[in-house]
């Protein structure tokens, strides 16, 4: 025997029997606190309950006008939105003239859905309280750029106001540049009650226009410019669907779907064992490597867990073992024409590999469809289903075979009927 191999072998085991105690129940070293798969995982609107909103713009222009209106709706939305509090919002277009607006976890849904359907305050305001120009006023918002005092070209937020709004303006900025204190020279710009902004003022600017700098990136500039070109909503948005979800019947649903995850890797595991034997040990063992690193993959990318998602990952997980089917199929044919279990596997390995990746390929193409054409859940069954493909590439293929090779290494048995022929 290979007791360096056995070793080795052991290790593994025992650091994915560590890791997957971790996952289901979390750990706690004294003062250091590992949470549960569980708990790190963020839920969907489905699972930790909330409320949903889709909006439909009135509006019978088409094309790049209605997109600029609903982008600058989106971005409305999503500035009232943050002012509750809500972790991840989730605020995508919707076919053409729709918005969906998904709240998970939110606890007041009539403040959401009164919040999200009325018309945005924008008001310019001095020190002493007073509204200098509304968001009426203001013609257009726009990203340009300007030299800096170090020389360097930077992105600033000009402001163009319409006849009134520049006599106003012009009036302020006269009196306000005549202060001595950069404090008592503020303009406070302010969207719904928060101040988004608040530019000293220099000089006097009596020709309409203004320029904001504030040490802005492009992508600063660009979401404080959308902020104050859509002051008002720049399109009528009339809810055409509003549904509140109860965090009690998503948990059900959740608890209900690890349940019957839960049975289903038993049958598989039993099944792989009983079929395969010691592949099947094997496979075993790298089905649980790929459930670990599905759930690091998608804490580490902050994806939140739908039904649709668990049910994708259900799937993936087919996928996976399929896959080391197809493999050990191909591992016995080698081993009944008398190959060694070295030369079998190498040889299994190497003419599965074809079909394995055809079948795999095909469906990332359609989990990559789901996600990029869908909505709400489907994105979400999109995201575990890619996921979980590319995790299952990387234990069938790579974690597997080195896991077999490792313990055909150890020498403990070459009797081929333990490998399955």
């Amino acid at each position: 025997m290979n007791f360096k191999n056995i070793v080795v072998f052991i290790l593994i085991i025992a650091l994915v029997g560590a890791a997957s105690y971790c996952a289901i129940s979390g750990v706690e070293l004294g003062k250091i606190k590992i949470p549960s798969a569980r708990e790190k995982i963020g839920l969907g609107l489905d699972l930790a309950g909330g409320v949903y909103v889709v909006l439909e713009a009135q509006s019978n222009e088409t094309g790049t006008e209605l997109d600029k209106k609903i982008e600058q709706s989106m971005a409305i939305i999503r500035q009232r939105v943050d002012s509750l509090g809500v972790a991840e919002p989730n605020i995508v277009k919707e076919g053409n003239n729709r918005i969906r607006v998904e709240l998970a976890g939110l606890k007041d849904t009539q403040q959401a859905i009164d919040m999200i359907g009325k018309t945005a305050q924008l008001q310019f305001i001095d020190p002493e309280g007073n509204i200098i120009v509304t968001g009426k006023n203001v013609k257009n918002s726009e990203v340009v750029f300007q030299k800096g005092s170090t020389g360097v070209q930077e992105p600033v937020v000009s402001l163009e106001f319409d006849k009134e709004g520049a006599k106003s303006f012009a009036e302020a900025t006269k009196r306000l540049s005549a202060k001595t204190a950069d404090e008592d020279k503020v303009i406070f710009i302010v969207l719904d009650d928060k101040i988004i902004s608040s530019p000293v003022v220099r000089a006097t600017i009596d020709n309409g226009s203004a320029v904001i700098e504030g040490g802005f990136d492009v992508e600063s500039a660009s979401e404080l410019a959308a902020l104050i070109r859509a002051g008002a909503l720049p399109v009528e948005l009339k809810e055409v669907q509003t549904s509140i979800i109860g965090p009690t019947l998503g948990l059900e649903a959740l608890d209900r779907s690890i349940y019957a995850g839960a049975i289903g890797l038993i049958l598989i595991f039993l099944f792989m064992i009983i079929v395969y034997r010691i592949p099947g040990v094997i496979a075993d063992i790298a089905l649980s490597i790929y459930v670990l690193l599905v759930l690091g993959i998608m804490i580490a990318l902050e994806v939140k867990l739908t039904l649709p998602g668990i049910a994708g990952l259900i799937l993936s997980i087919g996928m996976a073992v399929d896959a080391n089917v197809v493999i050990y199929e191909r591992i016995k044919e080698e081993l009944r024409a008398g190959k060694t279990l070295r030369t079998a596997v190498d040889s299994g390995f190497k003419r599965a590999l074809s079909s394995v990746l055809d079948s795999n390929i095909t469906t990332f193409i359609a989990g990559i469809v789901l996600y990029y054409f869908g909505t709400g859940s489907i994105k979400g069954f999109g995201v575990t289903l890619i996921i979980g493909i590319v995790a299952s590439m990387i234990t069938a293929v790579f974690i597997t075979k080195f896991l077999l090779k490792l313990f055909i290494g150890t020498n403990i048995t070459k009797n081929s009927k333990l490998y399955g022929a």
